[in-house]
């Protein structure tokens, strides 16, 4: 098994869930980090999850393309061809960060075209998508996660919302570091009202607990873990005590809650993580979290190999002087290896970090 058909990423999702661990979701922006999440994924002998965001997706289709669309199915066939050869993991394919104005341009018409796929008898070209509704009020993003979830049921995709605003910048949509970065009990609450607990379609949570986009220094970005059991918690015992006051939750507390961790409802997604201490990923993880998004830090493992390459060889990669440099070192494939091996490196440091690693399902 390589890439996950809709049943071994729900076995992926569940096991991560009744075991406390969590999958590393790494952002790739070319075949090079595609690759190099996968070897690093194949090295931690670790499952995971390779997604692409909205300036990745068109950055796959080539900066004269541009297109969203193009960019997403071009990087899921070829990650179907090379995951092929890595037949001891299973990934999931993962699209990252729709705001409500790309959704028409990229979410929806994947999800029509999966639904296309599953009606042929296909395995959908992607696992699942992600519905960015932060910058919309409560409401407005859950009458749109429920449009998107019946889609993903129709797509045999999982849906990932999230639930309050996370700080910082990525691709251009920015939050500002205050008080908004924080979900509450009450939309935990809310959200299961809506969207069920995996009776009407599995879908993952992203609630914020302070998390905030990019690389900053210590200090700077308070996170509160301890927001996730408090939302757990609170969801966990409206659905059991009645409060969620409807013929659908009666359904949920007698028929999803029981194949569920105690005390965990939901299958949580931890966004902006980079820079957090260990200790603060870890308890994110205890409380559920079976998704934690690599970006930052992988970006960074990779580029800084490049630049070292380049500063120790700069007389080779550049023709200085009317010299004529070093072909073996401006290769492209000699940096590329180097960034690679490196980026790499970070997924399994990931992997280990979040508890996955050497537990590929056989």
């Amino acid at each position: 098994m390589t890439i996950a058909t809709p049943e071994r990423y729900a076995e992926m999702l569940d096991a991560a869930r009744r075991g406390g661990y969590a999958y590393p979701a790494i952002n790739v922006t070319s075949t090079q980090t595609l690759n190099a999440a996968l070897q690093g994924f194949a090295e931690a002998e670790s499952n995971g999850i390779i997604q692409v965001s909205v300036g990745g997706s068109a950055y796959f289709s080539g900066q004269s393309v541009n297109d969203r669309v193009v960019g997403s199915l071009a990087f899921a066939a070829f990650a179907h061809e090379v995951a092929a050869r890595y037949p001891n993991i299973t990934v999931a394919l993962h699209t990252d960060h729709c705001a409500k104005q790309y959704l028409d341009e990229w979410v929806r018409p994947l999800l029509a075209h999966e639904a296309e796929q599953v009606k042929r008898g296909e395995e959908p070209t992607f696992q699942s998508h992600m519905w960015d509704g932060s910058t919309v009020p409560l409401e407005e993003n859950l009458d749109i996660a429920s449009e998107l979830l019946e889609k993903s049921v129709k797509a045999h995709t999982v849906l990932e919302i999230e639930i309050g605003a996370v700080g910082g910048e990525e691709d251009g949509h920015s939050a500002e570091i205050n008080e908004k970065l924080y979900s509450t009990p009450a939309d935990g609450v809310r959200v299961a009202e809506r969207l069920g607990l995996g009776e009407h379609g599995r879908y993952m949570a992203a609630f914020t607990f302070g998390n905030v986009h990019g690389a900053y220094k210590p200090g700077i970005v308070k996170l509160r873990p301890r927001l996730l059991h408090d939302i757990q918690t609170e969801v966990w015992n409206a659905a059991h005590d009645g409060r969620l006051g409807s013929a659908e939750s009666a359904h949920v507390a007698s028929c999803a809650l029981p194949d569920m961790p105690e005390g965990k409802p939901f299958p949580l997604v931890f966004h902006g993580g980079s820079g957090s201490t260990a200790a603060e990923i870890a308890e994110a993880v205890s409380y559920g979290v079976v998704k934690m998004n690599i970006d930052t830090d992988t970006q960074y493992a990779f580029s800084r190999a490049i630049a070292g390459h380049m500063f120790r060889n700069y007389d080779s990669v550049l023709k200085i002087d009317g010299e004529v440099g070093n072909k073996k070192l401006y290769d492209p494939r000699s940096w590329g290896r180097e960034a690679e091996t490196a980026m790499a490196a970070r997924v399994v440091e990931a992997c280990q970090q979040l508890g996955s690693a050497g537990r590929a399902l056989k």
